[in-house]
């Protein structure tokens, strides 16, 4: 028999979805890349995609997501703001908790399929 193991997601609502892994993800590839159409690129995301997806989670959340630099002699690019720097660290710290409370519950209710 295959191994079991178990997989929490969390996704943040407002009214609506407004944060979760994909919005993790997209915003730590715009701090490495310093740039959301670059981000997009290296996820596979279509650059509107990913501005939608920036656009919906400020309109939720209530303040911005990134700040942005219109391009020009010096190129444009994007960072992250402060706020929304606090919120990811607060998800993914979230996150581990909840995935190593699931993991011990997980453990002790499926132990008999170690035996």
């Amino acid at each position: 028999m295959a191994k079991l193991r178990v997989k929490i997601t969390v996704r943040l609502f407002t009214d609506e979805k407004c944060f979760g892994p994909g919005v993790a993800e997209l915003l730590h590839r715009v701090d490495e890349c310093h740039s959301l159409r670059a981000a997009a690129i290296s996820m596979e995301m279509a650059y509107s995609k990913a501005w939608t997806i920036i656009h919906n989670m400020e309109q939720r959340l209530g303040f911005p997501v990134l700040e942005v630099k219109i391009g020009g002699k010096n190129g444009g690019g994007a960072t992250v703001t402060p706020e929304a720097r606090q919120i990811l660290e607060a998800y993914e710290r979230y996150c581990r908790r909840i995935n190593e409370y699931a993991e011990g519950v997980f453990q002790e209710e499926f132990a008999f399929l170690e035996s």
